[in-house]
């Protein structure tokens, strides 16, 4: 005799309805649940999936209930409405909450306070007691580390519907059978999670593992051997990324820029699916969200940031040039025509007499320019970037239209350093125009974050590079050096590795102006303490919290449940967690170890960084089903896993973010570099600028002699 098949009430596509029938488990599909119920045999195993969801729930009848009791049916439903004895409360919809294991139904296999994802998760809230698995905020990297809280909401439990008497069901308060088209994740966690569910409905007590294919997966896997062209191929990708995902935006989409009705709230909102990408003439959005939707798609963030325009030109035109796609030299010029015409530029940024003059502000996003006076902002870390990027941008084209913007902001961000080499993190432009620059530029500050103060050190260096202007070179060495003097205690930012791997390239740099021991150890000193992992070649995130002051900077470890999203924060929570961080290290990293490879000649530099880019070549993201997101970078990966997993916790980009700039941008423009054969400083620095610099220095300094030497 046959297995007794599993009466489901579902569509043809549900996912979970398609996975029994991939791995041959016995199951019949009805169209609705009274066919369900009313054909399975008695003792048998039924299973009511949502349909319509999220906007519908499932409606059972009392009678059907009793149905349920008098065949002692083993009954799994989901989503609905009401069930005999558990009232609804009406739906709700998960914002920083995730899924928990709240028993041990699961075993060894998945935990207590084991934290998985319902993306998009729309829940019936209803009291269920002993369930094994609620929604609720809760910190922590794999694992709830405070607990789970006593809010937490039931979205898995078994329930008695006739004290005993053949009347029990499993209750899902959310749609559990959207796992594939919802990306609910990790993996293996559903997988143990549906292997207790079918064993329970077919009363057996063997596993009935599930495998599936995400629609969302790494390229390759951790250990097949990559084709000879991937290198290419996955700069290729990269690069089309911004095409495909249209966040290059288009006059259509410019004109739902300006109007900014975004439904999400502070300008977050999806792509149009009518929408065609633009050609550079509109610049660039910030990139895609964290949030998953239940479709799977994932929201746009429709900010034009300074520091992402100048890095995409820059990556953009490169790739045109290793790629030899004038296509793509086309956009990136776009791209840096728009950005320095735009408000960011323009204003008393463009007016030699103000002391905003030469800076880029960080975006041209209304609340934030409706008062120059008020609202407008200076990051120092995004305007080097941005410059770094046009700086390529420029060299790639061979092109002299950038040249003095570029001058004016390297030479207007030089003068808001401090004596010690330091801006502040964050200067606001009514704060600038009341100090005025020189009390900036005569401070003592000194602020010991390599993510904010890094690529202004290595923006300085390759300047005096190009003009041998002695006060570039002396506020980037003193910086370095005051850095350097405090690693490890005084480095303040939680996620030491970001720091690391962003102080890779101005050491790199500052060996190729000044070639002493000192300066090749503390290359060699951040390369060894990066730890790269033998086995995969990535860059593990790092906290190492309680060694010494590494909890008390900009980015926050959650010490508690309620601080969980609250503030920017690590992808995990404690040293071990296998997370590595895509926007803040590892592909700063990747652009820190090429420029060392190439400065110190070292073959030790090289191999690490032939690594890193193997690791990112496999995890670079791969979709048929959403082109949107195929060929970008997320940036939280599991590298034991070998997944896209990690804390979510970050208020702003969290472990499923796409960066237009910061990620997307440098890995590409490394890749291109690599099939170039050459370093970002040899390939620019052909590019001479020391003209604009000689006839503009005294503009910005003619008032204060006193600083230069």
């Amino acid at each position: 005799m046959g297995r007794q098949k599993i009466a489901i009430s579902c569509d043809e596509e549900n996912d979970l309805y398609r996975v029994m029938k991939e791995n041959n488990i016995p199951c019949i599909r009805f169209d609705s649940p009274e066919e369900a119920i009313l054909q399975a045999k008695v003792g048998g195993g039924v299973m009511i999936l949502a349909q319509g969801y999220p906007a519908e729930t499932v409606k059972l009848d009392s009678a059907l209930y009793k149905e349920v009791v008098a065949k002692k049916l083993r009954l799994y439903i989901e989503y609905p409405e009401s069930v005999p004895g558990y009232p609804s409360k009406g739906v709700r919809e998960t914002h920083w909450e995730r899924a928990v294991v709240s028993s041990d139904a699961f075993g060894p296999q998945l935990e207590k306070n084991r934290i998985l994802m319902i993306h998009g998760g729309r829940y019936v809230e209803m009291k269920l007691d002993n369930p094994d698995i609620v929604v609720a905020r809760v910190a922590g990297f794999d694992s709830a580390v405070y607990g789970i809280p006593e809010t937490g909401i039931p979205v898995l439990a078994k329930v008695d519907l006739s004290s005993g008497e053949g009347g029990e069901i499993y209750i899902s308060t959310t749609k559990l059978s959207h796992f594939v088209t919802g990306r609910y994740a990790p993996m293996e966690a559903w997988s143990e999670i549906w292997s207790l569910l079918l064993g329970w409905l077919t009363a057996e007590n063997s596993p009935r593992e599930l495998v599936w294919q995400p629609t969302v997966t790494p390229s390759f896997t951790r250990d097949e051997s990559l084709p000879a062209d991937a290198e290419v191929k996955a700069l290729q990708r990269g690069v089309e990324w911004y095409i495909q995902s249209k966040i290059l935006l288009s006059e259509t989409g410019n004109a739902i820029y300006d109007k900014g009705e975004f439904p999400m709230g502070d300008r977050i909102g999806e792509m149009p699916d009518s929408l065609m990408s633009g050609n550079g003439s509109y610049g660039v959005l910030e990139g895609f969200r964290s949030q998953i939707f239940h479709d799977g798609t994932q929201p746009v963030l429709w900010w034009r940031r300074c520091d992402c325009n100048g890095e995409v030109a820059g990556a953009m035109t490169l790739a045109g040039v290793s790629l030899g796609k004038s296509d793509y030299l086309d956009v990136g010029e776009n791209i840096g025509r728009w950005l320095f015409s735009s408000i960011m530029t323009q204003g008393e940024r463009a007016n030699p007499e103000s002391d905003a003059y030469g800076l880029i502000g960080w975006n041209d996003v209304p609340h934030y320019y409706a008062d120059l006076n008020g609202y407008d902002v200076y990051y120092g870390d995004d305007n080097a970037r941005a410059l770094l990027g046009m700086i390529m941008a420029a060299s790639a084209l061979k092109t002299d239209q950038f040249n003095q913007r570029i001058v004016d902001g390297l030479l207007a961000n030089l003068r808001l350093s401090s004596k010690k080499g330091f801006q502040p993190d964050r200067i606001n432009h009514s704060e600038l125009v009341n100090n005025g620059w020189e009390v900036y530029s005569q401070s003592e500050n000194v602020s010991y974050s390599g993510n904010f103060q890094a690529y202004i050190f290595a923006s300085y260096l390759w300047a005096y590079k190009q003009t041998d202007f002695e006060l570039f070179f002396e506020r980037a060495k003193t910086g370095i050096h005051t850095m350097m003097a405090g690693y490890p205690e005084k480095w303040g930012v939680t996620g030491i590795q970001m720091d690391r791997a962003r102080m890779l390239l101005p050491l790199a740099w500052l060996v190729r102006v000044e070639d002493t021991p000192q300066h090749r150890s503390w290359l060699y000193q951040m390369l060894e303490d990066m730890d790269q992992d033998p086995l995969t070649g990535t860059i593990p995130e790092r906290i190492e919290d309680g060694k010494n002051n590494f909890g008390v900077g900009h980015y926050k470890l959650p010490k508690t449940n309620e601080e969980y999203g609250a503030t920017e924060s690590p992808i995990i929570q404690t040293d071990g967690d296998a997370g590595s961080d895509l926007l803040y290290a590892v592909n700063f990293a990747f652009l820190g170890l090429h420029e060392a490879a190439a400065s110190t000649g070292d073959p030790l530099f090289k191999e690490a960084e032939d690594k890193l880019a193997e690791f990112l070549i496999r995890i670079q993201v791969k979709s048929a089903l959403h082109p949107e997101l195929d060929g970008g970078w997320f940036r939280g990966f599991d590298f034991n896993r070998w997944e896209y997993w990690a804390s979510n916790g970050d208020a702003g980009w969290g472990a499923w973010s796409i960066e237009s700039g910061w990620s997307q941008s440098w890995i590409t423009m490394v890749l291109s570099l690599r099939s170039l054969g050459t370093s970002y400083w040899d390939f620019t620095h052909q590019h001479d600028m020391k003209k604009y610099f000689d006839d503009t220095i005294l503009m910005f300094f003619k008032d204060a002699s006193i600083v230069i030497n």
